[in-house]
């Protein structure tokens, strides 16, 4: 194994796949990008959310068609909730984003994104494209299909029926249907034009199904001789699996959604209903006058000719057999004038010529993290695993265009490793999601950067390109510089090397409650991004608070060490709600960024930037004493927010559950989605009840419709539905005005439900049985009153109380409203 030391700076160029363990096909996987290389043509599905998709038919489209597919998810899904963890609004967005990227690694397909935010459910296309920005998410529609080029595009909902469904949804159809219409128009968002061309697609599907129609049922009775019925039940014998159990494979990547899948084996059709374009003949054959081989592109019959020989030569048992051929039409490709496919097809046959020969090349670094301007080692290895001549003939640098290493012969199976020592121009981007780096509105991300939109991921510049001669022909092979290390238990473990600031701080809490005028503590983290960090922190607050003391000095000597500072904190004298900043000046230079990790198994780790603030609210609020149980559902932060009520919380697992355990505290309280998620709440639940029929209360947050885990989760009758209020400055109406909880021991009004974040409430009950009391009334526009919100029992000498309001974001985001009427529960 031979050894270089050198020094250079390399060239950074932006790529947006995810660092991830290098891939490695075997000679199946190799013939199946040999075919796919050999396929002209293109198909954009678009819809929503993440996993809005139909992952059976992507799955389809592209191992059974071998078509390039991709999908349009117009939102990341920032809006839904979480059952893996307390990430909401764009931090979910994050952990959604990550799992559909994810999941389009397991199905064939490309992500997509525009700059709409996920606000919420909103129940017509008229808000949603009010709150959306229509003019921007249609001109992010039009930038992606100029882009990626589609042959066919297909809707997964139908824009002819607003209010049945999503408003998200059907403003997906909708966009699609009139983005069809415009993309090729040069009139049309003429400054993209400086960028990308226009394009027509050839034809505009819905992918209908029973849902549609309300009814396996019904849609088994339905006339479907106007549909296309595309065979997606097929068996891929070089897999060993079926196209649904692909498709499971990766709708299961959907974990924060609880959308794990089982996959089927078998028969199964897709039904497609044609919208607009190039009517079809044959209704099996979505792509009927288009031509998908090499013939489509000028010069390019001489590519096809030499492709399918090497498909139908390939040797499996050594596939570098193919590369003569394989460069042959790669300096072809080269050539072409069709800069659309040149690009594509030059990646593709790269990956192809790499697998054939073995050839493997990586980048990697003993540190996770490095800040700008800063010396570290990186590991560069390259092995060709071939007889196939090869010659390393350097790397392309950032500044000098010159080949720094001399030529370097590649030995069968003889490893070659350089370490070379590189730094981080100061020009370059904090590794966190692009679009998260401006502020936005409610319903749209902000990017500045016309070329960047659309992208899915995170924008990594830090990538080395290796030159390779191979057979007299030089290749560019470009590899994103990653952190790799060894795992005990897991093994080798590939991450994202993340560009960070020096310095960053959190403060501990994201709000502070001041029920009176004393004073609060309130702590920041400070975490040294590199070695040997001094400077001082001071928190911001508006004239009329104070903080003590006003700065506080700081030195850390390793890179990644925390260190505390702590802040007195004196509210003002009336009511009021502040954002407290934390400042860390470090060489005159001011810091006010959190560094926010969001680890999960089934994704790669992602790194968010934030301002470093929380709220603070001077709130007139009175509570009592109570000692509160609070046992977990699918994750959320309502216990930190009780905490800072001056509650003593205490989180309770199931399996602690008995009546001894319980018997010192005031209130049960379960978290979000409980009682569909946590199964050893089945075997608890007559004791939870029992203590409330003894004199305990029991508040209970929202569950979905999804399956219970026992259907005894209330002393009485209760009915889930999908009743919501999504409009959260909907007109509240109190149905028990004397009722406790809209007056001990805090007075509620119509203005404590002013400010509210998204929605009011979700998944209210629709029936009760006579002893439930409902206590508020809400709808929107439009709509019949929803009476469900908050329902109180007395049950025994205790009481029950069911809510569907959203706790679990009013909370979090400071609503003074939310924790008066949260305390008259507790209460109650």
């Amino acid at each position: 194994m031979k050894h270089f030391k050198i020094t250079l700076v390399f060239l950074f160029i932006f790529q947006i796949t995810n660092a991830q363990q290098p891939i490695k096909p075997n000679a199946v996987e190799i013939y199946h990008k040999i075919e796919k290389l050999n396929f002209l043509g293109s198909v954009l599905y678009i819809a929503a959310h993440p996993d809005d998709e139909n992952t059976k038919l992507i799955s389809y489209l592209s191992n059974e068609k071998n078509a390039r597919t991709g999908y349009l998810s117009l939102t990341r899904g920032d809006g839904g909730q979480n059952l893996i963890g307390p990430e909401l609004r764009e931090l979910l967005g994050v952990i959604r984003t990550q799992e559909l990227i994810e999941a389009r690694k397991i199905d064939g397909g490309e992500q997509f994104f525009s700059r709409a935010n996920d606000f919420g459910f909103s129940k017509n296309p008229d808000e949603t494209l009010q709150i959306w920005d229509k003019n921007q998410v249609l001109s992010d529609v039009i930038w992606v299909i100029r882009n990626f080029k589609p042959d066919v595009i297909i809707n997964r909902f139908d824009h002819r029926s607003p209010g049945t469904t999503h408003g998200h949804h059907t403003s997906s159809a909708m966009l699609s249907v009139e983005a069809f219409d415009k993309v090729n128009d040069a009139s049309i968002y003429p400054d993209q034009l400086q960028l990308t061309s226009t394009w027509q697609p050839k034809r505009l599907f819905f992918n209908t199904s029973w849902w549609f129609y309300g009814s396996k049922e019904k849609f088994d009775a339905a006339d479907k001789t106007n549909l296309s019925k595309i065979q997606t039940g097929v068996y891929y014998e070089q897999f060993g699996k079926s196209n649904q159990e692909i498709a499971a494979l990766s709708r299961s990547r959907h974990q924060s959604q609880g959308f794990g899948s089982s996959g089927t084996r078998g028969e199964e059709e897709e039904y497609l209903e044609f919208l607009k374009g190039e009517s079809l003949q044959d209704k099996t054959n979505i792509f009927e006058g288009i031509d998908t081989t090499w013939n489509r592109v000028k010069n390019g019959k001489e590519i096809g000719e030499i492709l399918s020989n090497v498909q139908i030569n390939f040797d499996y048992k050594n596939p570098a057999t193919s590369i003569p051929e394989l460069l042959k039409a790669y300096s072809l490709i080269n050539k072409l004038e069709d800069l659309h496919w040149k690009k594509i097809k030059l990646e593709e046959i790269k990956k192809i010529i790499s697998a054939c020969t073995g050839l493997y090349l990586e980048a990697t670094t003993k540190s996770n993290e490095i800040t700008k301007n800063k010396l570290f080692m990186v590991d560069l290895e390259v092995i060709n695993r071939s007889s196939v001549k090869m010659i390393w003939k350097g790397i392309e640098s950032f500044s000098v265009y010159k080949n720094i290493l001399k030529d370097t012969e590649l030995t069968n199976n003889i490893s070659k490793i350089v370490s070379v020592e590189l730094n981080i121009p100061n020009e370059f981007q904090y590794n966190q999601p692009y679009y998260l780096k401006e502020k936005g509105t409610v319903g749209m991300y902000r990017v500045e950067d016309q070329k960047n939109i659309g992208k899915p991921d995170i924008i990594r510049e830090a990538t080395v390109i290796f030159l390779i001669e191979i057979n007299g022909i030089t290749i560019p092979f470009e590899r994103n510089i990653v952190y790799k290390y060894n795992d005990d238990v897991k093994g080798e473990v590939y991450q994202p090397l993340d560009i960070v600031p020096i310095v960053t701080s959190s403060i501990q809490e994201k709000v502070y409650i001041f029920p009176n005028n004393k004073d609060k503590i309130v702590s920041v983290k400070i975490k040294a991004g590199k070695e040997n960090i001094n400077g001082a922190v001071h928190l911001e607050v508006p004239n009329n608070w104070k903080v003590t003391p006003t700065s506080i000095a700081f030195s850390i000597k390793n890179k990644d060490e925390e260190q505390m500072a702590v802040f007195t904190v004196s509210p003002s004298k009336d009511a009021s709600e502040i954002v407290i900043k934390s400042i860390v000046t470090v060489d005159e230079i001011q810091y006010d960024k959190d560094k926010i990790d969001i680890n999960y198994p089934h994704i790669y780790k992602q790194m968010v930037l934030k301002p470093a603030e929380s709220m603070a609210i001077k709130l007139n609020i009175k509570t009592n004493n109570e000692k509160i149980a609070y046992i977990m559902g699918a994750g959320d932060e309502v216990p930190k927010s009780l905490k800072q009520m001056g509650y003593e919380v205490s989180i309770i697992k199931p399996e602690e559950i008995s009546t001894e355990k319980l018997q010192n505290f005031d209130v049960i309280m379960t978290g979000i989605r409980a009682y569909n998620v946590v199964n050893g709440l089945a075997l608890k639940q007559n004791i939870l009840l029992d203590l409330v029929k003894n004199g305990k209360t029991m508040i209970v947050q929202y569950n979905t419709m999804d399956e219970f885990v026992t259907k005894d989760f209330a002393p009485y009758s209760l009915k889930i539905s999908r009743d919501r209020v999504t409009e959260e400055n909907a007109e509240v109406r109190f149905l028990a005005p004397e009722n406790p909880i809209l007056n001990v021991p805090n007075k509620i009004s119509t203005k404590d439900f002013e400010g509210w974040k998204q929605e009011q409430g979700l998944y209210y009950p629709s029936e009760w049985d006579k002893n439930f009391i409902p206590i508020i009334s809400a709808n929107d526009k439009g709509e019949t009153p929803k009476n469900g919100a908050i329902l109180v029992a007395n049950y025994g000498k205790g009481k029950y109380i069911y809510t569907g309001i959203s706790f679990f974001r009013e909370l979090p985001e400071g609503v003074a409203g939310a924790f008066r009427l949260l305390a008259n529960m507790i209460a109650y």
